[in-house]
């Protein structure tokens, strides 16, 4: 796909995902300009919220719908250990939880933070749960990470002193999946929260942008899995890259509009029942840790799926480090290990080649992949329902 030119893929419906997947590694680096642009702006906003707190620690709870959940799901396990645990206490919540019942995810004595993540800001549940957050939470503040400087969250926050909002316009995807604003979003918010200095950062995201521009140079690998006779795929991780799992099959079901089944797990949650899921047409990845000890128990289910010999393909998507799933994978040079955080960028890259390639190869269109519409890229539809305490 990212060898084909201009109208090649825009007679194939998929010139804009292609193109927003390719150009992910120049938007991270642009967001690392981003954060470092606006660190003043950063640095007195977690003073506040570290404030907030007084001597207890300070909620900050992520929310977002459907992929932008999936950033929240990715990011906390990381910023557990990563982020200032002293001050904050990180969870994931839902917009779509926390709209439909507030007081089972938000504490009225809780001081704290609602992070928002909104490609546009304009999908019902943004704005809802930005004003059932606020209903709840006696002591608040807000940080947006968003893409579209018109959307509803970036603009009606505009005047609430209690919000700091963060943008991010050339990650705001045109094509139906989220891409560059998933991986973007996560990159930013990682940044903010992260403890690390300065320095490390930048080599972090230098490293991932190296990596990400070596997917789009491999893809021909890729390609070579999605062109096996198969119609399930599964993905896994471990912690962070749990939440990336449920990302990377959802790009697939996305794109493939259902045609092809999908399922995610934990590495070691999928021994529990959700491995009935593979036969000999699935695809089994996975997305292998950096930490040492993590990282065993991805190599563990690896293997074990391997040796079973029930699936199609079993993949381990890793860095090298020596300690390698020797099976099938796609492997980068172990070189500057990256946490996480930063990981699950070039990792997202490959789950999204893979999907684009699968939604051409069932003959759909990437770029408009629901054929009937019911499926909306902004979603539509939904009531809210008036809430008092």
């Amino acid at each position: 796909m990212f060898e084909k030119d201009e109208a090649t893929l825009e007679s194939m419906g998929a010139r804009i995902t292609t193109d927003e997947i390719r150009r992910q590694p120049d938007l991270w680096e642009d967001t690392l300009k981003i954060y470092e642009d606006n660190l003043a702006a950063i640095n007195a906003f977690l003073a506040r919220a570290r404030e907030l707190g007084g001597s207890r620690c300070t909620r900050v709870i992520f929310c977002g719908a459907g992929t932008s959940a999936y950033v929240s799901d990715t990011l906390v396990p990381y910023l557990c250990h990563a982020g200032d645990s002293d001050a904050f206490e990180f969870a994931p919540v839902a917009t779509t939880d926390v709209v439909c019942a507030p007081l089972d995810y938000v504490h009225p004595e809780d001081p704290t933070v609602m992070v928002s993540f909104a490609r546009s800001g304009n999908s019902p549940e943004s704005m809802a749960a930005y004003e059932r957050v606020g209903q709840v939470a006696k002591d608040l503040l807000y940080l947006n990470v968003t893409c579209a400087p018109e959307g509803k969250l970036a603009r009606e926050s505009k005047d609430d002193d209690r919000a700091l909002t963060l943008l991010i316009p050339r990650a705001n995807d045109k094509g139906f999946a989220m891409t560059g604003s998933y991986s973007c979003m996560l990159l930013l918010s990682a940044l903010v929260f992260d403890r690390a200095p300065l320095e490390e950062k930048r080599a972090w995201v230098a490293r991932a942008a190296k990596m990400g521009r070596e997917v789009v140079s491999r893809e021909s690998e890729i390609e070579a899995w999605v062109g096996r006779d198969f119609d399930r795929v599964t993905y896994l991780g471990s912690a962070s890259l749990s939440g990336l799992a449920r990302e990377g099959q959802l790009k697939i079901l996305e794109l493939c509009a259902g045609r092809i089944a999908t399922s995610f797990d934990s590495s070691m949650g999928y021994r529990h029942g959700p491995k009935s899921f593979v036969n000999p047409k699935t695809l089994v990845f996975d997305f292998v840790s950096n930490d040492p000890y993590t990282r065993q128990y991805d190599l563990d289910i690896l293997n074990e799926i391997k040796g079973d010999g029930i699936a199609l393909a079993t993949v381990g998507i890793q860095q090298r480090t020596g300690s390698d799933f020797e099976g099938e994978a796609f492997s980068f040079d172990g070189d500057e290990l990256l946490p996480e955080a930063y990981l699950a960028l070039p990792f997202v890259m490959f789950a999204q080649t893979v999907a684009i390639n699968a939604s051409v190869k069932v003959g759909n269109t990437p770029d408009t992949p629901s054929p009937t519409g019911t499926v909306n890229r902004v979603v539509k539809g939904v009531t809210i329902h008036p809430f008092s305490l």
